[in-house]
């Protein structure tokens, strides 16, 4: 009996704890329906201001998904939510014109993208939580490769020809790239214009070109999303004078060679030359000590009619071309690599084209050095979309093996 007695008094004594914890946990507030406000915060780079109004939020937990619209305010609320951890998102498709309108930024794009994210945040109760916003312009062809450290051929003699400049499609959509301009910067030993100089003159308004190339209008040129456009000095088989150097065989334009030093292929269309400062260079005068700053640009002007201009403060010697910043789609800057290292006061492209630069590692080329754009991710449809943050420094690297349309997949 005193064994029996024990139990029963065991049995009440956890029966009362039980009760005791079941008391303490108030499974009811856990489960009472709340209120949350998602308050937008838009992009730094809106100096305008923006439209707050009209966003889609969304709310994801588990296989639920809520949404709510902003208000004036930017506030979008979710009333009679379930207390749990929720995903918070948003991301809207901005165009051209309003980029431009709220950002005060004239480059050319094809639009932006607006986003934000939260993962896991946790609403038990009552608040507002505020949702920060990155901007990503959206350019549809950006500059992939440039290659123009050049090499040593089989008997140790500096080899040129095999240079070309890749460009990429990131979109999701095929691109008509006929008419495209390829502005190959001021690249002399003592600098035409500063940034200082240019903000001077021109109020920041355009850079100086050396050359101006243009693919050949009229006729479509379609690149299909991941695609590629090859444009080369020399659209040769360049692997049988240096084994660093690539086939260019399949080249998509190439810059003809009217002195006739440079190997041409007929069977490759010419790419159209627009403006040169150098009367006996036809050809794309990308130079292997890593001055080679280029830019891309859309217009629908007589580009051969544009505006040129001696070097600061001079009235005589080479004319460049005067470049309007605001129709460059993107722009790459190239230093040289020095002894003392990247002189960034050399810089032609001001932080609006490309807040960063790249560079080879050798100060004087011919190491078969190739600059190219990093990988980010892969598009849904399975093509790459590269690094493009308006930062060469960040967006670029360099190989000695990366070959014509490949990229790396991080």
């Amino acid at each position: 009996m005193k064994h029996l007695y024990r139990l029963l008094s065991l049995c009440s004594v956890c029966c009362v704890f039980a009760a005791a914890l079941t008391s303490c946990a108030d499974f009811d507030d856990a489960t009472h329906a709340t209120t949350a406000r998602v308050q937008l915060v838009m992009p730094a780079e809106f100096v305008n201001g923006s439209d707050l109004s009209g966003h889609q939020i969304v709310m994801v937990q588990g296989s639920t998904r809520l949404s709510a619209i902003t208000d004036e305010q930017g506030v979008a609320t979710f009333a009679d939510i379930t207390p749990d951890v929720y995903d918070i998102s948003c991301s809207w498709e901005l165009s051209a014109a309003d980029y431009h309108h709220y950002t005060g930024d004239q480059q050319t794009v094809s639009g932006c993208t607006v986003s934000g994210s939260l993962a896991n945040r946790l609403i038990t109760e009552e608040q507002t939580i505020e949702l920060a916003t990155n901007l990503s312009i959206n350019r549809d062809i950006v500059i992939g490769k440039v290659y123009y450290a050049g090499s040593k051929d089989n008997n140790g003699k500096n080899y040129q020809a095999g240079k070309y400049i890749e460009l990429y499609n990131q979109s999701d959509n095929a691109v008509d790239v006929s008419g495209l301009y390829i502005a190959l910067m001021e690249s002399e030993s003592t600098q035409a214009y500063t940034l200082g100089n240019l903000h001077e003159d021109f109020a920041d308004s355009v850079v100086l070109a050396k050359q101006v190339f243009r693919i050949p209008a009229g006729t479509p040129f379609m690149v299909q999303p991941g695609g590629t456009v090859l444009i080369v000095n020399s659209a040769a088989d360049h692997t049988v004078n240096d084994s660093m150097e690539s086939d260019l065989t399949g080249a998509d334009f190439e810059a003809k060679d009217r002195s006739g030093k440079t190997q041409n292929n007929p069977l490759v269309p010419a790419l159209e030359l627009v403006y040169t400062i150098y009367p006996s260079i036809s050809n794309m005068n990308l130079v292997q000590n890593g001055l080679c700053s280029v830019a891309i640009f859309r217009t629908d002007s007589d580009v051969a009619q544009w505006p040129t201009t001696y070097a600061y403060g001079k009235t005589s010697g080479s004319l460049f071309m005067l470049i309007p910043t605001s129709t460059i789609v993107d722009a790459v800057e190239s230093l040289s690599n020095k002894s003392t290292g990247i002189d960034v006061s050399t810089k032609r492209l001001p932080p609006a084209l490309d807040a960063g630069y790249a560079h080879i590692e050798a100060r004087s080329g011919y190491t078969g050095e190739v600059v190219y754009r990093r990988t980010a991710k892969t598009a849904p449809d399975g093509h790459l979309i590269l690094m493009d943050t308006n930062n060469s420094t960040n967006d670029f690297t360099v190989s000695t093996t990366i070959k014509p349309r490949n990229y790396d997949q991080q």
